[in-house]
């Protein structure tokens, strides 16, 4: 299963710090229209933008930001641990 580790800041739409899904081998656009489908419209609008993720959100899997792989084409398999981390500004 894909683990799923959410950031604090996403913690008021999922209601969870983690998830863990059965995804075979997909991608990370398949991932986040699941998380879509589970958690509802209001994730997909913090993360996403006209279909591709937002620049303020980070997306890495086992640790390496999806920017400096293939993108939302990045494949997963059920080994692999995905963290999405929306960043939080403040003063």
């Amino acid at each position: 299963m894909v683990s799923v580790r959410f950031s604090s800041a996403l913690n008021t739409i999922t209601r969870t710090r983690s998830a863990s899904f059965d995804m075979g081998n997909a991608t990370v656009k398949i991932l986040l229209h699941r998380l879509v489908h589970e958690y509802g419209e209001e994730l997909e609008k913090c993360l996403l933008h006209n279909g591709q993720v937002q620049r303020f959100v980070n997306v890495y899997v086992n640790g390496e930001d999806i920017r400096h792989l293939s993108g939302l084409d990045t494949e997963i398999n059920d080994a692999d641990e995905v963290s999405i981390l929306p960043a939080i500004s403040g003063g």
